[in-house]
Protein backbone atom coordinates (compact mmCIF):
# COMPACT_ATOMS: atom_id res chain seq x y z
CA UNK A 1 0.00 0.00 0.00
CA UNK A 2 1.10 3.42 -0.91
CA UNK A 3 2.92 5.55 1.71
CA UNK A 4 0.94 8.58 1.10
CA UNK A 5 2.43 10.71 3.88
CA UNK A 6 5.81 10.08 2.10
CA UNK A 7 4.52 10.58 -1.35
CA UNK A 8 3.81 14.01 -0.15
CA UNK A 9 6.53 15.13 1.81
CA UNK A 10 8.88 13.61 -1.23
CA UNK A 11 6.63 13.98 -4.39
CA UNK A 12 8.35 15.48 -7.07
CA UNK A 13 6.77 16.76 -10.51
CA UNK A 14 7.12 13.70 -12.29
CA UNK A 15 6.30 11.41 -10.06
CA UNK A 16 2.75 13.01 -8.91
CA UNK A 17 1.38 14.84 -11.57
CA UNK A 18 -1.99 16.16 -10.40
CA UNK A 19 -3.95 14.84 -13.21
CA UNK A 20 -2.21 11.28 -14.92
CA UNK A 21 -3.99 9.91 -17.51
CA UNK A 22 -7.30 11.33 -19.88
CA UNK A 23 -9.18 8.86 -17.67
CA UNK A 24 -8.80 10.30 -14.44
CA UNK A 25 -12.38 11.80 -15.04
CA UNK A 26 -15.61 10.79 -14.34
CA UNK A 27 -17.53 8.23 -15.76
CA UNK A 28 -20.29 10.61 -16.64
CA UNK A 29 -17.60 12.67 -18.61
CA UNK A 30 -17.32 10.15 -21.47
CA UNK A 31 -20.77 9.47 -21.37
CA UNK A 32 -21.90 12.81 -21.93
CA UNK A 33 -19.09 13.31 -24.77
CA UNK A 34 -20.57 10.58 -26.84
CA UNK A 35 -23.86 12.01 -26.85
CA UNK A 36 -22.43 15.55 -27.29
CA UNK A 37 -20.01 13.49 -30.41
CA UNK A 38 -23.17 12.41 -32.12
CA UNK A 39 -25.14 15.64 -32.03
CA UNK A 40 -23.47 18.98 -30.84
CA UNK A 41 -20.03 18.48 -32.90
CA UNK A 42 -20.20 21.73 -33.74
CA UNK A 43 -21.59 23.65 -31.29
CA UNK A 44 -19.15 25.53 -28.96
CA UNK A 45 -19.22 26.22 -25.53
CA UNK A 46 -17.42 27.88 -22.82
CA UNK A 47 -16.36 26.54 -19.43
CA UNK A 48 -15.03 28.81 -16.14
CA UNK A 49 -14.37 28.05 -12.78
CA UNK A 50 -16.44 29.46 -9.70
CA UNK A 51 -14.88 29.60 -6.26
CA UNK A 52 -18.36 29.49 -4.19
CA UNK A 53 -16.07 29.84 -0.84
CA UNK A 54 -15.05 33.37 -1.56
CA UNK A 55 -13.06 33.35 1.71
CA UNK A 56 -10.54 30.99 0.12
CA UNK A 57 -8.08 33.33 -1.49
CA UNK A 58 -6.56 30.88 -3.80
CA UNK A 59 -4.91 33.21 -5.96
CA UNK A 60 -3.07 33.78 -2.92
CA UNK A 61 -2.33 30.23 -1.77
CA UNK A 62 -1.84 28.50 -5.88
CA UNK A 63 1.50 29.53 -7.39
CA UNK A 64 0.39 30.44 -10.55
CA UNK A 65 3.58 29.13 -12.36
CA UNK A 66 2.67 25.85 -11.05
CA UNK A 67 -1.02 26.04 -11.50
CA UNK A 68 0.00 26.70 -15.93
CA UNK A 69 2.45 23.66 -15.03
CA UNK A 70 -0.18 21.39 -13.78
CA UNK A 71 -2.47 22.46 -16.76
CA UNK A 72 0.24 22.46 -19.37
CA UNK A 73 0.62 18.71 -18.68
CA UNK A 74 -2.75 18.00 -18.83
CA UNK A 75 -2.90 19.29 -22.17
CA UNK A 76 0.26 16.52 -23.24
CA UNK A 77 -2.08 13.43 -22.16
CA UNK A 78 -3.06 11.05 -24.79
CA UNK A 79 -5.19 7.59 -24.48
CA UNK A 80 -2.92 5.05 -24.33
CA UNK A 81 -3.22 1.77 -25.50
CA UNK A 82 -4.53 -0.09 -22.73
CA UNK A 83 -6.74 2.54 -21.60
CA UNK A 84 -8.63 2.14 -25.11
CA UNK A 85 -8.79 -1.57 -24.89
CA UNK A 86 -10.38 -1.07 -21.22
CA UNK A 87 -12.98 1.32 -22.66
CA UNK A 88 -13.71 -0.89 -26.01
CA UNK A 89 -14.07 -4.34 -24.53
CA UNK A 90 -15.06 -3.96 -20.47
CA UNK A 91 -18.25 -4.37 -19.81
CA UNK A 92 -20.15 -0.89 -17.80
CA UNK A 93 -23.64 -1.85 -16.40
CA UNK A 94 -23.88 -5.07 -17.98
CA UNK A 95 -23.29 -3.78 -21.96
CA UNK A 96 -20.54 -4.58 -23.68
CA UNK A 97 -19.39 -1.93 -26.63
CA UNK A 98 -21.53 0.90 -24.46
CA UNK A 99 -18.77 3.39 -26.20
CA UNK A 100 -19.01 3.20 -30.02
CA UNK A 101 -15.85 2.73 -32.27
CA UNK A 102 -16.34 6.05 -34.07
CA UNK A 103 -16.53 7.88 -30.89
CA UNK A 104 -13.42 5.42 -29.27
CA UNK A 105 -11.24 6.82 -32.31
CA UNK A 106 -11.96 10.30 -31.57
CA UNK A 107 -11.05 9.91 -27.76
CA UNK A 108 -7.69 8.17 -29.44
CA UNK A 109 -6.79 11.26 -31.14
CA UNK A 110 -7.90 13.86 -28.39
CA UNK A 111 -5.94 16.54 -26.42
CA UNK A 112 -7.05 19.34 -24.26
CA UNK A 113 -7.53 22.15 -25.72
CA UNK A 114 -5.95 25.63 -24.61
CA UNK A 115 -7.18 27.54 -21.66
CA UNK A 116 -7.13 30.58 -20.26
CA UNK A 117 -5.77 31.51 -16.98
CA UNK A 118 -5.84 35.31 -15.26
CA UNK A 119 -5.37 36.58 -11.85
CA UNK A 120 -8.72 38.68 -10.30
CA UNK A 121 -8.05 39.89 -7.66
CA UNK A 122 -7.78 36.60 -4.78
CA UNK A 123 -9.12 34.19 -7.39
CA UNK A 124 -8.10 32.72 -10.48
CA UNK A 125 -10.15 33.13 -13.58
CA UNK A 126 -9.64 30.11 -15.70
CA UNK A 127 -11.64 29.89 -18.53
CA UNK A 128 -12.16 27.18 -21.36
CA UNK A 129 -13.81 28.17 -25.05
CA UNK A 130 -13.93 25.94 -27.93
CA UNK A 131 -15.47 22.80 -29.28
CA UNK A 132 -18.30 21.57 -26.79
CA UNK A 133 -16.78 18.46 -27.54
CA UNK A 134 -13.34 19.46 -26.34
CA UNK A 135 -13.84 21.40 -23.76
CA UNK A 136 -16.20 19.62 -21.50
CA UNK A 137 -12.78 17.36 -20.86
CA UNK A 138 -11.19 20.02 -18.79
CA UNK A 139 -14.25 19.75 -15.96
CA UNK A 140 -12.89 17.63 -13.97
CA UNK A 141 -9.05 17.46 -14.22
CA UNK A 142 -8.76 21.87 -13.95
CA UNK A 143 -10.84 21.08 -10.69
CA UNK A 144 -8.67 18.01 -9.52
CA UNK A 145 -5.46 20.26 -10.32
CA UNK A 146 -7.22 23.66 -8.38
CA UNK A 147 -8.10 21.36 -5.83
CA UNK A 148 -4.21 19.42 -5.18
CA UNK A 149 -2.69 22.40 -5.31
CA UNK A 150 -4.36 24.03 -2.53
CA UNK A 151 -4.34 20.75 -0.38
CA UNK A 152 -0.18 21.06 -1.53
CA UNK A 153 0.49 24.40 -0.55
CA UNK A 154 -1.03 23.88 3.15
CA UNK A 155 1.13 20.92 3.96
CA UNK A 156 4.16 22.44 2.79
CA UNK A 157 6.58 22.87 5.74
CA UNK A 158 4.78 20.38 7.72
CA UNK A 159 7.81 17.50 8.75
CA UNK A 160 7.84 13.63 8.04
CA UNK A 161 5.79 13.00 11.35
CA UNK A 162 3.38 15.63 11.06
CA UNK A 163 2.29 14.59 8.08
CA UNK A 164 2.31 10.88 9.39
CA UNK A 165 0.38 12.22 11.91
CA UNK A 166 -2.25 13.81 9.65
CA UNK A 167 -2.65 11.03 7.36
CA UNK A 168 -3.52 8.53 9.97
CA UNK A 169 -6.10 10.60 11.88
CA UNK A 170 -7.57 10.96 8.51
CA UNK A 171 -7.61 7.12 7.64
CA UNK A 172 -9.38 6.31 10.93
CA UNK A 173 -11.72 9.25 10.36
CA UNK A 174 -12.81 7.40 7.15
CA UNK A 175 -12.62 3.50 8.19
CA UNK A 176 -14.51 5.08 11.25
CA UNK A 177 -17.11 5.99 8.64
CA UNK A 178 -16.90 2.80 6.95
CA UNK A 179 -17.50 0.86 9.58
CA UNK A 180 -21.08 2.61 10.36
CA UNK A 181 -22.06 2.50 6.93
CA UNK A 182 -21.64 -1.09 7.07
CA UNK A 183 -24.36 -1.96 9.73
CA UNK A 184 -26.76 -0.35 6.76
CA UNK A 185 -28.75 -3.02 5.37
CA UNK A 186 -29.28 -3.00 1.60
CA UNK A 187 -26.72 0.01 1.08
CA UNK A 188 -25.42 0.95 -1.92
CA UNK A 189 -23.21 3.33 -2.03
CA UNK A 190 -20.57 4.80 -4.50
CA UNK A 191 -17.67 6.94 -4.61
CA UNK A 192 -18.04 10.50 -6.34
CA UNK A 193 -15.07 12.19 -5.12
CA UNK A 194 -13.17 13.10 -7.85
CA UNK A 195 -13.76 16.51 -8.70
CA UNK A 196 -13.11 18.15 -5.13
CA UNK A 197 -10.56 15.36 -3.84
CA UNK A 198 -7.75 16.03 -1.46
CA UNK A 199 -5.77 14.17 -4.63
CA UNK A 200 -5.44 11.43 -6.29
CA UNK A 201 -3.52 9.31 -4.29
CA UNK A 202 -5.85 10.13 -0.86
CA UNK A 203 -9.02 8.95 -3.69
CA UNK A 204 -7.35 6.01 -4.57
CA UNK A 205 -7.08 4.83 -0.84
CA UNK A 206 -10.45 5.87 0.12
CA UNK A 207 -12.02 3.41 -2.92
CA UNK A 208 -9.62 0.42 -1.61
CA UNK A 209 -10.93 1.02 1.99
CA UNK A 210 -14.57 1.15 0.65
CA UNK A 211 -13.45 -1.86 -1.52
CA UNK A 212 -12.56 -3.42 1.49
CA UNK A 213 -14.81 -2.66 4.29
CA UNK A 214 -18.50 -2.44 2.73
CA UNK A 215 -18.09 -5.25 0.20
CA UNK A 216 -20.99 -5.95 -2.11
CA UNK A 217 -22.45 -2.67 -0.72
CA UNK A 218 -20.17 -0.80 -2.95
CA UNK A 219 -20.87 -0.18 -6.12
CA UNK A 220 -18.08 1.84 -7.82
CA UNK A 221 -16.03 4.91 -8.55
CA UNK A 222 -16.76 7.23 -10.88
CA UNK A 223 -13.65 7.82 -11.42
CA UNK A 224 -12.59 6.03 -14.65
CA UNK A 225 -8.85 5.67 -14.14
CA UNK A 226 -9.31 4.23 -10.31
CA UNK A 227 -12.23 1.77 -12.02
CA UNK A 228 -9.60 0.60 -14.51
CA UNK A 229 -7.08 0.05 -11.95
CA UNK A 230 -8.92 -1.63 -9.07
CA UNK A 231 -11.10 -3.51 -11.23
CA UNK A 232 -14.60 -2.00 -9.86
CA UNK A 233 -17.59 -0.09 -11.69
CA UNK A 234 -17.26 3.00 -12.97
CA UNK A 235 -20.69 4.88 -12.09
CA UNK A 236 -22.17 7.92 -13.16
CA UNK A 237 -25.06 8.93 -15.80
CA UNK A 238 -25.66 12.49 -16.74
CA UNK A 239 -25.19 16.24 -15.33
CA UNK A 240 -26.81 19.64 -15.19
CA UNK A 241 -24.35 20.73 -18.32
CA UNK A 242 -26.74 18.92 -20.85
CA UNK A 243 -30.40 20.61 -20.24
CA UNK A 244 -28.20 23.75 -19.56
CA UNK A 245 -26.70 24.16 -23.02
CA UNK A 246 -30.03 22.17 -24.89
CA UNK A 247 -31.86 25.25 -23.28
CA UNK A 248 -29.37 28.20 -24.13
CA UNK A 249 -29.09 27.00 -27.60
CA UNK A 250 -33.02 27.05 -27.89
CA UNK A 251 -34.93 29.21 -29.72
CA UNK A 252 -37.97 30.08 -28.60
CA UNK A 253 -39.46 29.83 -24.75
CA UNK A 254 -41.26 26.80 -25.81
CA UNK A 255 -37.94 25.01 -27.28
CA UNK A 256 -36.36 26.33 -23.99
CA UNK A 257 -39.31 24.31 -21.81
CA UNK A 258 -38.72 21.68 -24.25
CA UNK A 259 -34.99 21.15 -23.76
CA UNK A 260 -34.62 19.14 -20.31
CA UNK A 261 -36.81 16.44 -22.11
CA UNK A 262 -34.95 16.39 -25.31
CA UNK A 263 -32.32 15.97 -23.50
CA UNK A 264 -33.43 12.82 -22.07
CA UNK A 265 -34.53 11.75 -25.62
CA UNK A 266 -31.56 11.73 -26.87
CA UNK A 267 -30.05 9.85 -23.94
CA UNK A 268 -32.76 7.12 -23.98
CA UNK A 269 -31.19 6.72 -27.70
CA UNK A 270 -27.92 5.99 -26.13
CA UNK A 271 -28.40 4.45 -23.53
CA UNK A 272 -30.55 2.10 -21.21
CA UNK A 273 -31.15 0.65 -17.78
CA UNK A 274 -29.39 1.98 -15.00
CA UNK A 275 -27.88 5.04 -17.02
CA UNK A 276 -31.68 6.32 -17.59
CA UNK A 277 -31.54 8.15 -14.08
CA UNK A 278 -32.90 12.18 -14.49
CA UNK A 279 -31.47 14.82 -13.03
CA UNK A 280 -34.80 17.43 -12.60
CA UNK A 281 -33.25 19.71 -10.41
CA UNK A 282 -31.32 21.92 -13.40
CA UNK A 283 -34.03 24.35 -13.52
CA UNK A 284 -36.44 23.24 -10.67
CA UNK A 285 -37.84 19.78 -9.80
CA UNK A 286 -41.64 20.67 -8.88
CA UNK A 287 -41.85 21.95 -12.71
CA UNK A 288 -40.03 19.20 -14.32
CA UNK A 289 -41.66 16.65 -12.84
CA UNK A 290 -44.74 18.14 -13.50
CA UNK A 291 -44.36 18.70 -17.24
CA UNK A 292 -42.56 15.72 -17.48
CA UNK A 293 -44.12 13.15 -20.32
CA UNK A 294 -45.46 10.16 -19.36
CA UNK A 295 -42.39 7.92 -20.77
CA UNK A 296 -40.04 9.81 -18.49
CA UNK A 297 -42.06 7.98 -15.63
CA UNK A 298 -40.53 4.67 -16.96
CA UNK A 299 -37.08 5.62 -16.40
CA UNK A 300 -34.91 3.62 -13.83
CA UNK A 301 -34.50 6.31 -11.06
CA UNK A 302 -33.72 9.78 -10.24
CA UNK A 303 -30.90 11.83 -9.12
CA UNK A 304 -31.59 14.20 -6.31
CA UNK A 305 -28.62 17.03 -5.92
CA UNK A 306 -29.96 20.20 -4.27
CA UNK A 307 -32.45 21.17 -1.91
CA UNK A 308 -33.70 19.22 0.94
CA UNK A 309 -33.19 15.64 0.13
CA UNK A 310 -36.18 14.16 2.32
CA UNK A 311 -38.71 16.90 0.38
CA UNK A 312 -37.00 15.15 -3.05
CA UNK A 313 -37.29 11.98 -2.34
CA UNK A 314 -41.26 12.26 -1.17
CA UNK A 315 -41.94 14.01 -4.37
CA UNK A 316 -39.85 11.52 -6.25
CA UNK A 317 -42.10 8.95 -4.38
CA UNK A 318 -45.48 11.14 -4.90
CA UNK A 319 -44.85 11.81 -8.68
CA UNK A 320 -43.95 8.22 -9.07
CA UNK A 321 -47.75 7.10 -7.92
CA UNK A 322 -49.37 9.72 -10.13
CA UNK A 323 -47.67 8.40 -12.70
CA UNK A 324 -48.77 4.64 -12.60
CA UNK A 325 -45.55 3.69 -10.77
CA UNK A 326 -44.59 1.27 -8.08
CA UNK A 327 -41.81 3.24 -6.21
CA UNK A 328 -40.58 0.47 -4.72
CA UNK A 329 -39.42 -0.29 -8.12
CA UNK A 330 -37.64 2.90 -8.42
CA UNK A 331 -33.92 4.17 -7.70
CA UNK A 332 -33.11 7.60 -6.06
CA UNK A 333 -29.64 8.54 -5.85
CA UNK A 334 -28.93 10.99 -3.39
CA UNK A 335 -25.29 12.86 -4.22
CA UNK A 336 -25.67 16.64 -2.47
CA UNK A 337 -22.58 17.39 0.22
CA UNK A 338 -23.34 13.76 1.78
CA UNK A 339 -21.66 12.47 4.88
CA UNK A 340 -22.24 9.97 6.76
CA UNK A 341 -25.01 11.11 9.20
CA UNK A 342 -26.54 12.10 6.15
CA UNK A 343 -26.31 9.09 4.61
CA UNK A 344 -27.89 7.30 7.61
CA UNK A 345 -30.85 9.31 7.75
CA UNK A 346 -31.88 9.30 4.35
CA UNK A 347 -31.27 5.37 4.52
CA UNK A 348 -33.46 5.12 7.54
CA UNK A 349 -36.20 7.28 5.85
CA UNK A 350 -36.61 5.80 2.44
CA UNK A 351 -35.64 1.97 3.29
CA UNK A 352 -38.19 0.03 1.76
CA UNK A 353 -40.11 2.47 0.12
CA UNK A 354 -37.57 3.15 -2.71
CA UNK A 355 -34.19 1.79 -3.90
CA UNK A 356 -31.50 4.00 -2.51
CA UNK A 357 -28.34 4.65 -3.53
CA UNK A 358 -25.56 7.25 -2.32
CA UNK A 359 -23.03 8.97 -4.07
CA UNK A 360 -20.73 9.83 -1.69
CA UNK A 361 -18.08 12.50 -3.00
CA UNK A 362 -15.92 15.41 -1.24
CA UNK A 363 -16.59 14.41 2.31
CA UNK A 364 -15.50 11.00 0.99
CA UNK A 365 -12.20 11.82 -0.28
CA UNK A 366 -11.88 15.23 1.18
CA UNK A 367 -12.50 15.46 4.75
CA UNK A 368 -9.59 16.68 6.53
CA UNK A 369 -11.83 18.89 8.25
CA UNK A 370 -10.07 20.01 11.89
CA UNK A 371 -6.88 17.96 11.04
CA UNK A 372 -4.63 20.76 9.07
CA UNK A 373 -2.98 23.51 10.05
CA UNK A 374 -5.75 26.35 11.18
CA UNK A 375 -8.61 24.27 9.95
CA UNK A 376 -6.94 25.29 6.40
CA UNK A 377 -7.23 21.96 4.90
CA UNK A 378 -11.22 21.64 5.12
CA UNK A 379 -12.69 21.20 2.11
CA UNK A 380 -14.02 24.45 0.75
CA UNK A 381 -17.05 24.89 -2.72
CA UNK A 382 -15.67 25.40 -5.94
CA UNK A 383 -16.89 24.31 -9.64
CA UNK A 384 -16.31 24.18 -12.95
CA UNK A 385 -19.81 24.90 -14.68
CA UNK A 386 -20.76 25.84 -18.63
CA UNK A 387 -20.65 29.50 -19.17
CA UNK A 388 -21.59 30.04 -22.60
CA UNK A 389 -23.12 28.23 -25.37
CA UNK A 390 -22.56 29.38 -28.63
CA UNK A 391 -22.48 32.86 -27.68
CA UNK A 392 -25.59 32.73 -25.42
CA UNK A 393 -25.52 32.70 -21.33
CA UNK A 394 -26.03 29.63 -20.04
CA UNK A 395 -28.01 29.18 -16.78
CA UNK A 396 -28.96 26.56 -13.84
CA UNK A 397 -31.59 27.66 -11.74
CA UNK A 398 -31.51 24.42 -9.04
CA UNK A 399 -33.48 23.92 -6.37
CA UNK A 400 -31.20 25.44 -3.62
CA UNK A 401 -31.35 28.94 -4.98
CA UNK A 402 -27.39 29.77 -3.61
CA UNK A 403 -26.24 26.98 -6.83
CA UNK A 404 -27.66 29.14 -9.55
CA UNK A 405 -25.75 29.96 -12.20
CA UNK A 406 -25.77 32.82 -14.69
CA UNK A 407 -25.62 36.40 -15.31
CA UNK A 408 -28.75 37.86 -13.10
CA UNK A 409 -30.95 39.38 -15.62
CA UNK A 410 -30.92 35.76 -17.62
CA UNK A 411 -31.75 33.95 -14.43
CA UNK A 412 -34.49 36.10 -13.78
CA UNK A 413 -35.39 35.92 -17.43
CA UNK A 414 -35.15 31.57 -16.82
CA UNK A 415 -37.39 31.67 -13.63
CA UNK A 416 -40.12 33.72 -15.48
CA UNK A 417 -39.94 31.35 -17.88
CA UNK A 418 -40.05 27.90 -16.27
CA UNK A 419 -42.10 29.24 -13.49
CA UNK A 420 -39.31 28.47 -10.85
CA UNK A 421 -40.14 28.51 -7.11
CA UNK A 422 -37.45 29.28 -4.80
CA UNK A 423 -37.03 26.44 -2.58
CA UNK A 424 -34.98 26.46 0.65
CA UNK A 425 -31.79 28.71 1.07
CA UNK A 426 -29.26 25.43 2.08
CA UNK A 427 -25.50 26.36 2.80
CA UNK A 428 -23.32 25.20 0.49
CA UNK A 429 -20.51 23.50 2.07
CA UNK A 430 -18.84 21.36 -0.79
Amino acid sequence: MTDLAARVYNHTWKIDPIVRSVLDTDFYKLLMAQTIFRRHADDRVSFGIINRSTHIPLARLIDVGELREQLDHIRTLSLSRGESTWLRGNMFYGTRQMFAPEFIQWLEGFRFPAYSLERVGDQYELVFEGPWLETTMWEIPALAVIMELHSRAVLRGMGKFELQVLYARAMTRVWEKIRRLKQLPHLGIADFGARRRHGFLWQDWCVQAMIEGLGPSFLGTSNCLIAMRREVEAVGTNAHELPMVYAALAETPAAMLDAPYKVLSDWQEDYEGNLRIILPDTFGSAGFLASAPDWVAQWTGIRIDSGDPVAGGEQAIAWWQSRGQDPRKKLAIFSDGLDVEEIERLHAHFNGRIRTGFGWGTLLTNDFRGLGPDGRLDPFSIVCKVLSANGRSTVKLSDNPLKAVGPPSEIARYRRIFGHAEAMHAPVVV
